[in-house]
């Protein structure tokens, strides 16, 4: 499997080797990191109600979801608190290193939760991950610095949502599968065993082992993207090269590490030269001077970003212009009404069947009383068709009706599936399970359009990509607490709608927030994306003044100095102008 992969890696590698490219080396490795997460995240989903039963402290079966909402809320509103902290310390220490710690500690948080027996440990466990994991923003922000194409971010925005939708099969699966395992598997676990003692122990040990392998890769093969970090010295990049070399007999290179190796070795060089030149050849003071086309700065670092850091270091409220807070607010909402409806479709799904006669047009209730397994196995279903409309619808659409056009249409249908969905339980028997599946994949088409323009929104309206890490961060944290409130509070209105006999309730009233979102979406612009490299229009102001103010001789014997001159940092000229 090792080899297997490295092979992708090696043809990735050879289609990312210019500035125009699309950078699919490093979005591949970052995409190993980051399916770690959703899987881990995910897991709980299938098996959270019936943890929430094991605990024994519902007196009413209808309090299950209010419990249920507070277990899945505790991440994320953890996240919230630390989401601008994490995305201020990737601008100040890199992006790398961030990432790995939001890996660990989520390992961390998944060993304690696996470990509880009470609802107090294992909303604790939960609000571990979510406080040492501020991954959410600053993916984004490294996704963001790897595209320089405003052409190829449709095509790059969506393989992060297609990663998670990818976990989103893989973790409600084995989630599903491996939650209570003496029970489902009497004849491979046996009794008194420690899996009966901690009956969700076993699917959090395996998501455990998952993030350590996203942990090892993200360690040994991915790059920093920040600009003032990414030349630094990278022990772990070099220890894979290592490995990889000896296990497989290969080898690649480190770009950015080997560019800031050259120039250290050119300045010394330089420097070394200047010292052995007769005194009088030492100064260059007032001779026009040439700097080399090969020491011109073509990193996102440029005057505009330099000015706008200087501005972050004196508040970071001051680079939140009014697109910037429109898209964040639409995160916040988008967020909210979408993890809504993650958390009701399982309880939903797994409520008793009501016998109850329904009084329309809105008063009636019950579920489809159906098993973890059944669960996880649907929504492995609208994980893979997500997976199919990730790579292929977002783009289509995005490239055909822009970004933000895209993103409105779908949020004004979006409230129409809300109310439709508590209907389902009216239908037929022999058609209830096909209302499911249309439902949940109606509604993971506008999950994997909607999230996805977000982030290109994000990117596109940010002053400057210097302090894209706090704007993600800031986002991260609105998004955040948006999914810390709603399954709290989704779960509270679907509990007073089953006491009155109204099982819609919940469901209707995130329709209503959805609609406010598209309402707000309206005060939006697409603004023009931002690239890290300067254009063709803004390079030519650098070289046309050098080249028209100085005529250049262009006999044979100068011929091999051109040739020379891109390892020659400066150029006295003084000569040649009084000739």
């Amino acid at each position: 499997m090792l080899g297997t992969v490295w092979r992708t890696y090696e043809r990735l590698l050879r289609k990312d080797k210019t500035q125009d490219s699309f950078p699919a080396r490093q979005l591949f490795v970052l995409a190993l990191c980051r399916i770690c997460e959703p899987i881990a995240f995910m897991s709980i989903f299938p098996y959270a109600y019936r943890m929430i039963e094991s605990f024994n402290i519902a007196t009413d079966p209808d309090h299950i979801s209010i419990y249920a909402g507070m277990l899945i809320t505790s991440f994320a509103f953890a996240e919230f608190s630390t989401g601008i902290v994490w995305g201020r310390i990737s601008d100040k220490v890199g992006r790398k290193p961030v990432l790995i710690f939001g890996l660990m500690g989520t390992a961390l948080s998944m060993i304690i939760f696996g470990f509880a027996t009470n609802l107090q440990t294992a909303i604790i466990a939960r609000a571990v991950g979510g406080l040492l994991n501020g991954n959410v923003g600053v993916l984004q922000t490294t996704v963001a610095e790897l595209v320089t194409v405003k052409e190829h971010q449709p095509r790059a925005y969506s393989i992060m949502p297609f990663v998670w939708c990818l976990g989103s099969i893989i973790g409600p699966v084995m989630g599903g599968a491996l939650a209570q395992p003496c029970t489902a598997y009497p004849w491979l676990f046996n009794q008194g065993s420690i899996f009966e003692t901690y009956p969700f122990l076993l699917p959090n040990l395996v998501c455990v082992v998952i993030l350590i392998f996203g942990i090892t890769i993200g360690i040994l093969f991915l790059e920093e993207t920040h600009a003032d970090k990414r030349h630094r010295s990278d022990w772990g990049r070099r220890l894979g090269n290592v490995l990889l070399q000896k296990a497989l007999g290969t080898t690649f290179g480190f770009p950015a590490e080997a560019e800031a190796k050259s120039s250290i070795c050119y300045e010394d060089h330089a420097s070394s030269i200047e010292d052995d030149q007769p005194p009088g050849y030492r100064s260059t003071e007032g001779s026009p001077r040439i700097l080399s086309v090969s020491r011109i700065d073509l990193s996102p670092r440029s005057d505009v970003e330099s000015r706008q850091s200087s501005r972050e270091a004196q508040g970071f409220i001051n680079i939140l212009n009014r697109q910037v807070i429109l898209v964040i607010v639409a995160y916040g909402v988008l967020a909210y009404h979408s993890v809504s409806f993650d958390i009701l479709m399982p309880l939903f799904l797994s409520e008793p069947v009501s016998h109850e006669k329904p009084q329309l047009p809105f008063k009636f209730s019950g579920g489809f009383a159906m098993s973890t397994k059944t669960i996880g196995f649907m929504m492995a279903v609208q994980g893979v068709y997500s997976m199919v409309a990730q790579l292929f619808l977002f783009p289509f659409l995005v490239r055909r009706l822009g970004t933000l056009r895209t993103f409105r249409f779908v949020l004004l249908v979006w409230p129409l599936l809300y109310f439709i969905v508590p209907y389902l339980v009216l239908l037929p028997c022999q058609l209830q399970k096909l209302g499911i599946y249309a439902c949940l994949i109606i509604k993971i088409t506008f999950h994997v359009i909607a999230f996805p323009s977000t982030a290109i929104l994000i990117a596109n309206a940010a002053p400057s990509k210097a302090v894209l890490g706090s704007i993600n961060g800031v986002a991260a944290s609105v998004a955040c607490l948006a999914r810390a409130l709603g399954p709290t509070t989704a779960g509270f209105f679907h509990t007073a709608g089953l006491k009155m006999g109204y099982n819609g309730l919940a469901w209707w009233i995130g329709g209503i927030v959805c609609a406010i979102g598209a309402f707000e979406s309206f005060w939006m612009e697409e603004v023009e994306g931002r690239t890290d490299r300067p254009c063709e229009e803004e390079e030519q102001p650098v070289c046309e003044p050098l080249l028209h103010t100085l005529s250049v001789d262009s006999s044979a014997d100068d011929l091999p100095r051109r040739g020379s001159l891109d390892s020659v940092e400066e150029l006295d000229l003084s000569k040649a102008v009084k000739a």
